[in-house]
């Protein structure tokens, strides 16, 4: 993250204002923790991680056959665990909880719940998907690889149709993320990779009956 990323500071959080801002590559997060001001921010270099590329690890292989994840199940309980004060740099305040809500109920934001043999929550991930778009917002774990275990499923969402050219935005890149094979791009190839994306279907399994764009 640097100053340059940052592009505008306040505005709103309607849902045609989120819609807009993925549309054109920006996305909101907090500047100074849970009550700062609101930043919108368009990183250079952008973190994605290219659908072709995923890298499962042995022990990760054998995580996903430990863990359980379900779909747009616990929406609530996935943000509250990305937006738990504890966390480091924590920055999803109330206001944020009700904006990604309400994107839920619309059929936009999603969320994926990583649960151990007892049922129990222990991880996951949320974000938005309209188009051949994927903008992961936030993930979180309660156990080792819960979060990684989320996130293989999403990419066998994104892919299970045969469709090509879909897009999974990991907004900055970590060694999380790294090691499961997302890389850095420059914010022009971000918008064209953008822009190819938009116009694609949805995944099956997010195009919820019901559930439609405004």
């Amino acid at each position: 993250m640097n100053d340059e990323d940052l592009i505008g500071v306040g505005l709103d959080l309607r849902p045609e204002t989120l819609i807009k801002a993925y549309e054109i590559g920006i996305f909101p997060m907090r500047l100074e923790g849970r009550r700062g001001r609101l930043g919108w921010w368009s990183p250079n270099p952008r973190g994605i991680l290219p659908l072709e590329g995923l890298r499962v690890s042995k022990s990760l292989r054998q995580s996903c056959r430990r863990y359980t994840v379900t779909v747009d199940q616990d929406f609530p309980g996935v943000l509250a665990g990305c937006a738990d004060p504890q966390r480091p740099d924590a920055w999803i305040g109330e206001d944020i909880v009700e904006a990604y809500t309400r994107l839920f109920d619309m059929g936009i934001a999603h969320s994926l719940e990583t649960r151990d043999d007892q049922g129990a929550l222990v991880g996951g991930l949320y974000g938005v998907s309209f188009g051949g778009l994927f903008a992961g917002e936030s993930m979180f774990h309660r156990a080792a690889d819960a979060s990684k275990v989320a996130l293989v499923r999403l990419v066998e969402i994104l892919t299970q149709d045969g469709v090509r050219g879909r897009l999974l935005d990991c907004q900055w890149t970590t060694p999380h993320l790294v090691s499961m094979g997302a890389v850095d791009v420059s914010r022009e190839r971000y918008q064209t990779l953008l822009a190819a994306a938009l116009p694609l279907p949805a995944p099956p399994t997010f195009a919820h009956v019901g559930r439609a764009r405004p």
